[in-house]
């Protein structure tokens, strides 16, 4: 008498003989791949491996002594984290939050951080041949993280490091 088990095992066997290979889809060599988004007028992209998720703008708890760009503290499935105005921090001018806000979670030593972006635009990908100077997109603060851009129809992206913007001291020290 056949067990369930050996029932299983027979079904996936027959199955697994008539399964169709696919393709491997891989990305080509000299591809990039990041997500876009607006932080005041500036086009950015971060690197896939940076961003941990996009999510709305979860309820923020103000915390007292904490800087002018640290907007508090949100909650998402249980998992506190701090939430901070990227644009305040990099440019002093406060985001203009609205309804259906997003914000990207990345991740840094100790746990997650949502930044605020102005405006999310999913996912880019550039080859190396639209690769061009940083230019005016790494003026001012943004110097020290965005080292390198491409441009696609029209509009430069500069690369943003999340990476290097976790590890920035006045990044991480976030009271007055």
């Amino acid at each position: 008498m056949r067990t369930p088990f050996d029932i299983l095992a027979e079904y996936e066997r027959r199955s697994l003989a008539h399964a169709v290979v696919l393709p491997i889809a891989e990305t080509a060599p000299d591809q990039w791949r990041g997500v876009g988004y607006r932080v005041g007028k500036r086009r950015l992209v971060s690197a896939f491996d940076e961003v941990v998720e996009i999510v709305p703008m979860p309820p923020i708890t103000p915390v007292p002594g904490a800087q002018p760009w640290m907007l508090g503290i949100g909650n998402l499935r249980g998992n506190l984290f701090p939430v901070i105005d990227l644009k305040q921090f990099l440019e002093g001018e406060r985001t203009v939050l609205h309804e259906g806000q997003r914000v990207l979670v990345m991740r840094q030593a100790g746990g997650d951080v949502a930044l605020t972006i102005d405006e999310l635009y999913g996912q880019r990908s550039f080859g190396t041949a639209q690769e061009v100077e940083a230019g005016s997109l790494a003026e001012g603060r943004y110097s020290h993280f965005v080292g390198r851009a491409f441009k696609a129809e029209d509009e430069a992206w500069g690369v943003f490091a999340l990476s290097l913007l976790a590890r920035t001291p006045e990044f991480r020290q976030a009271a007055h």
